[in-house]
């Protein structure tokens, strides 16, 4: 009998058939994806149910495990995908990044280092270094260039995190006690913050109110930084939101800066979801001042058709990374140590081992190029504008904050219980879905225009539904 025979894994020829199995049943759903209910209309442990209570002893045919995508995975499964996704914001995917997900899952390399990781490594800073440009940030962010550089994270709440744990290094290397660090965000930022700010040790929190636009007041801001080093406090870390969740209103960058540079503080930029608008040059406009902070992150997996997870991160000057995350025991030596050409990505983040993600994006970069990209953000945002018109339109409904991109925000005249039952009775059509919120107990409707498969016809769908279901007034 050969080592084949006896081998435990799958053999090549069953990996190649159920991997073309695989694909085509991909690609039937990508076809017929408008098709599903978006929602599942199943209760809380119907899926477990469907399993066994312990794992098989004996190997299971792959074939059956491949028919259980239909019978246990699908009634469960909430359709992002679905172009009548019209809620959160847009988890992006494309034909051509889960090919690139798929081969580096393949590859399975452990990308800690350029020694481990050669080409991995310098695709990484090769296509990060092609996003600047095409975002129009600072050159300086260029690897190639300097003193910046950027990184792949999991998400953007990695990224503040990163960013706070970063700030409070440098802020105790200065003689300051940790207990004594105050970091500083808007009452519309996002919860990433108070989350990262915890783990990386922050006594103090700050939520500073917001204006009329829901930004973040600056002169509310410099007088907390004032009432704080009176109480002996040391203002360290701020955040500008280049769009906020609930309603991407766009923080001030260039005075919230000012603020930053008179009082030492490390000042993030939190672009998650708009940062990927900036491929095109007519909405930079909307993070003004952006060479201005100290590190910035946007995902790609949102609005740029990539898969989850896939989010960058700048700094503005990477030693400043690499000096607070950099340990070298004697097992991570190698003849490439040293050498500013060879980067080590596990100086550039919390974890040590990381994947190959930056195979899928530039799968994507180069298979539609920029200026498709920036034909899909701008059609987005065109539908949006769009819906907008026509909700100011109708005296039943009022848009509730400034539409910056494609998001928009919306409420019914009658109240917060008029405007909860459209949302609901949208949602339970089953071909769209919008997500409910709510600021200074006001309940809104957020319309979320950014999937891979939505076109206008879709949009236009969801007004329908809107316009069916908006009670007179």
């Amino acid at each position: 009998m050969s080592d084949t025979e006896n081998s435990p894994h799958l053999p090549i020829e069953d990996f190649r058939e159920y991997g073309y199995q695989l694909v085509d049943w991909l690609a039937e759903y990508f076809t017929n994806i408008e098709s599903q209910r978006i929602l599942p209309e199943i209760s809380p442990g119907d899926i477990r149910a469907m399993l066994p209570d312990v794992a098989p002893e004996q190997a299971e045919d792959m074939g059956h495990i491949i028919d259980d995508l239909d019978r246990v995975v699908m009634p469960g499964m909430a359709h992002w995908q679905h172009p009548g996704w019209f809620a959160f914001f847009p988890s992006g995917v494309s034909p051509v990044s889960v090919l690139g997900e798929f081969v580096a899952a393949g590859l399975a390399t452990q990308g800690m280092m350029w020694s481990t990781a050669p080409s991995p490594t310098e695709i990484e800073n090769t296509v990060l270094d092609w996003l600047v440009d095409l975002l129009g940030l600072p050159s300086t962010w260029r690897i190639d260039t300097g003193p910046g550089g950027g990184v792949l994270q999991m998400s953007a709440s990695d990224s503040t995190h990163l960013s706070l744990a970063v700030a409070r290094h440098h802020a105790v290397e200065a003689g300051h006690a940790t207990d004594s660090l105050v970091a500083y965000g808007s009452e519309q930022a996002h919860s990433s913050i108070e989350k990262g700010a915890r783990i990386a040790g922050y006594r103090h929190i700050r939520s500073i109110r917001v204006d009329e636009s829901f930004a973040l007041d600056v002169d509310a801001l410099e007088n907390q930084v004032e009432a704080d080093l009176a109480s002996g406090l040391v203002p360290t870390w701020v955040c500008s939101a280049v769009g906020t969740t609930s309603t991407t209103a766009m923080d001030p960058i260039r005075p919230i800066a000012a603020v930053a540079k008179d009082h030492g503080m490390w000042h993030h930029a939190d672009a998650a979801y708009a940062g990927s608008a900036m491929i095109c040059p007519e909405f930079r406009n909307l993070q003004d001042g952006v060479e201005l902070v100290d590190s910035y992150t946007f995902n790609p997996h949102k609005w740029l058709l990539t898969n989850f997870d896939c989010s960058v991160f700048w700094a503005a000057d990477r030693s400043k990374l690499i000096d607070a995350l950099s340990i070298l025991p004697a097992y991570l030596k190698n003849e490439s140590s040293g050498d500013p050409a060879a980067i080590d990505y596990r100086d550039w983040h919390v974890p040590l081992g990381r994947r190959f993600r930056a195979l899928k994006l530039w799968f994507v970069i180069r298979s539609y190029g920029a200026e498709k990209l920036r034909d899909f953000v701008r059609s987005h945002v065109d539908w949006a504008k769009e819906l907008e018109d026509r909700i100011q339109a109708d005296g039943r409904f009022e848009v509730t904050a400034p539409r910056t991109l494609a998001l928009v925000c919306f409420r019914h005249v009658g109240g917060n219980d008029l405007t909860k039952s459209l949302a609901d009775a949208v949602n339970a059509s089953g071909t769209a879905y919008v997500t409910p919120s709510m600021i200074d107990e006001t309940q809104f409707i957020r319309v979320s225009v950014g999937s891979t498969w939505t076109e206008r016809h879709h949009v236009d769908a969801l007004w329908e539904l809107i316009d069916l279901h908006g009670a007179p007034v």
